[in-house]
């Protein structure tokens, strides 16, 4: 067994001797300690699949006043996911001429704090780590200094310290009520709370934040400009949509499960997520610039895994918790593609893109892979993870709310494709080995998660299911795309609504009071019903 602290200090450590040595090296030495890295999470992950959880406490102090590490099987996969997806980035800029020894330093700072985010139990460390991630992601985002990329990295930094003076105050509540601020012993102290209505206070502050951070709706208007700004690298936007904004589904998790014992609010959340999903894939439709597209779809997933957690069934649970990795593995690919369409086109608006398949077919069959991933296509990641959230549900409304996500997900990307069509008569474009690498990997992981999706959740997480009815599901999809195509040529674009949304654009100001209505929703419905 590793010691969990390393995973977190390892990368700062790395980060600041790659920052201080003055070595034309340093991609590598970086790239050759993530292998080590990456190794070392696979070992733990090992030990803990057949050994139980660990926990590591810093410094010698009684458990619940120094600092706590834990591992389950669930964060030493979202670990290794981190460091897999970290070193494919860093794999994938290696030519970048951006890519230098303050970009690699914020990058593995970042990497550091996403996994401390993971392993820390303890509510004012993850303050202190979620506070920290947000520096270093607006930094990232503003990093080529252009003017609008300025705008939203600010933005992004004032609206989440906003949100995580919630989260703060909630804590300090907590700390008042149980004198703990350790999650496991706050759970074991939970049942014995005589009057319940002492915790709607804190956890009404606390679910704010992590709301905002996982950008459930009305808290989403941020994420777009985080994650689709104009000159934010591309990596970087596949690490916040891919992974960064997973932090905040994974606290969700955690704290629900906290607060549990007092309350249950997963009806709340059922129909947060499903709103959620919804009005994400409607922004998304609305969206001509391609990164924005993909931005807003983050949000519809969101909905979807947030849908799937609150069923409070163990295939649902399951089947989100894989989905977060599938999200994580089919974003990433379309966020780097993305960025090369760009970059060849000198354009994001998906008007002005065509022939995109005739230009550069590697990166299309990819994308077209990752496509198929992200709409549930049998065979693919997406139709595994989305038929056991689909399995976890009890009533037949939820059947048909799913249905309605999945058909949203594919009008979306019917849109999307929209661009690869067409003809182009000049040179065909190739991306450099290291980024075909990279986006071979992560193309092949949706097809492999598919045909291979049961396996891996037994691997994984010791869940043993079935997949069948493949004939069922082809049959069906077929269908949703049919629809897509037909919605898409026939009835989109009579709809001038679209156009109405792709104009809202949230101030700061605006943000704010909708977290402040959101806290006012969450503090009434739970007086309501407590």
């Amino acid at each position: 067994m590793i010691q969990l602290y390393i995973f977190i200090t390892l990368p700062l450590t790395v980060a600041s001797i790659s920052y201080i040595l003055r070595t034309r090296y340093n991609k590598l030495f970086i790239l050759f300690f993530q292998i080590i890295f990456l190794g070392c999470s696979l070992f733990n992950f090992v030990y803990i699949k057949y050994h139980g959880p660990i926990s590591s406490v810093i410094g010698n102090y009684p458990k619940g006043v120094s600092i706590t590490l834990y591992s389950d099987i669930v964060s030493s996969v979202f670990v290794i996911l981190t460091i897999f997806l970290f070193t494919c980035m860093l794999v994938y800029n290696y030519r970048k001429e951006y890519m230098n020894k303050l970009f690699a330093f914020l990058f593995l700072i970042l990497e550091g704090l996403i996994i401390g985010i993971f392993l820390s139990t303890d509510l004012f460390n993850l303050y202190i780590l979620i506070e920290v991630s947000t520096i270093v992601v607006s930094i990232l985002i503003m990093f080529k200094k252009d003017s609008i990329s300025i705008y939203d990295g600010m933005l992004y930094l004032l609206i989440n310290i906003v949100s995580m003076a919630f989260f703060l105050i909630g804590t300090g509540y907590i700390y008042k009520i149980f004198g703990y601020l350790d999650m496991t012993i706050i759970y074991d102290h939970m049942k014995y709370v005589s009057d319940v209505k002492t915790l709607i206070l804190p956890y009404s502050l606390i679910i704010t934040a992590i709301s905002l951070k996982s950008a459930i709706m009305p808290l989403f208007s941020w994420l777009p400009r985080a994650h689709g700004t104009h000159s934010s690298p591309s990596i970087v936007s596949a690490i916040l949509s891919g992974l960064y904004v997973k932090c905040g589904v994974y606290l969700f998790i955690r704290i629900q499960h906290m607060f549990s014992p007092a309350f249950d609010t997963n009806k709340i959340f059922i129909i947060l997520g499903f709103l959620t999903a919804v009005i994400g894939f409607i922004f998304a439709l609305s969206q001509v610039d391609i990164k924005l597209i993909l931005s807003y779809h983050t949000i519809s997933q969101i909905g979807l895994i947030i849908f799937g957690i609150s069923l409070n069934n163990t295939y649902s649970y399951w089947g989100s918790i894989y989905h977060i990795i599938n999200h994580a593995i089919f974003k990433s690919v379309l966020f780097l593609t993305a960025g090369i369409i760009i970059e060849e086109y000198e354009t994001r608006d998906i008007r002005q893109i065509r022939g995109v398949y005739k230009r550069m077919p590697f990166v299309s069959i990819f994308t077209f892979m990752a496509i198929l991933g992200i709409t549930g296509a049998p065979f693919f990641n997406g139709s595994i993870s989305k038929y056991l959230i689909q399995k976890g549900s009890y009533l037949s409304i939820m059947d048909y709310s799913l249905l309605l996500i999945n058909l949203g997900t594919i009008l979306s990307f019917v849109k999307y494709l929209s661009m690869f069509k067409g003809s182009y008569e000049g040179e065909k474009y190739s991306p450099p080995y290291n980024q075909k690498i990279v986006i071979c990997i992560l193309g092949s992981l949706c097809f492999l998660g598919g045909i291979l999706g049961t396996q891996f959740i037994d691997l994984l997480f010791n869940i043993h299911i079935t997949y069948k009815n493949y004939l069922s599901k082809i049959l069906l999809y077929i269908l949703n795309l049919l629809i897509g195509i037909l919605f898409y040529h026939f009835i989109y674009p009579r709809i001038k609504l679209f156009k109405n949304i792709r104009e809202i654009n949230l101030s700061f100001n605006e943000i704010c009071f909708s977290i402040t209505l959101y806290f006012t929703f969450m503090l009434s419905i739970m007086l309501i019903l407590y």
